[in-house]
């Protein structure tokens, strides 16, 4: 898959581990199905991390299926990959280097109440679908103007920054 960084990513000093993430891109005309985390006030791509023996497409359906309640996740195509290294708030690593494997997909059919695990209901975090350019901007501004933001908003901005250039080549 292609690389989406705008620049390599730099390890951090410490101890690290890796942890392989999926990233859904799911759009409708100019709409992304987004999840908007009210704790942190952001907009971010369904996805997450890869459980252990699980393939990257099955991990990206699953966390689709959970965090959007999406029943039929279909045409999976990788879109790229982006490179990034976090602090990591527990005891036994000081970072970590998370690679999320992004691709296009499509979902159709009902859809069914969110799975969220217990943190994602506790943040508030719930599906919308949103313009794109919305969306955009709501994450420049929190990115700007916000003391609370999670680690990963600089990722999901600059993500959503490059979907849009790429669906305009597209004349969606």
């Amino acid at each position: 898959m292609r690389v989406l960084n705008p620049a390599p990513a730099l390890p951090l000093p410490g101890t690290c581990f890796t942890r392989p993430a999926t990233r859904a891109i799911i759009t409708r005309q100019s709409q992304i199905l987004l999840l908007y985390t009210q704790r942190y006030d952001d907009y971010t791509l369904p996805g997450g991390g890869v459980d252990a023996g699980e393939s990257l497409t099955d991990a990206l359906v699953r966390e689709v299926k959970e965090e959007t309640g999406a029943r039929s996740v279909t045409n999976v195509a990788p879109f790229g990959v982006y490179e990034e290294y976090q602090r990591w708030h527990k005891p036994d690593f000081d970072n970590v280097h998370i690679v999320s494997h992004c691709y296009l997909c499509e979902i159709c059919g009902e859809f069914d109440e969110p799975e969220m695990e217990h943190y994602e209901i506790n943040n508030g975090m719930r599906p919308q679908w949103v313009e794109i350019a919305e969306a955009i901007a709501h994450n420049e501004a929190v990115l700007a103007n916000s003391d609370k933001q999670g680690q990963s908003l600089l990722r999901e901005t600059r993500l959503l920054k490059l979907i849009a250039t790429e669906l305009m080549k597209l004349n969606f």
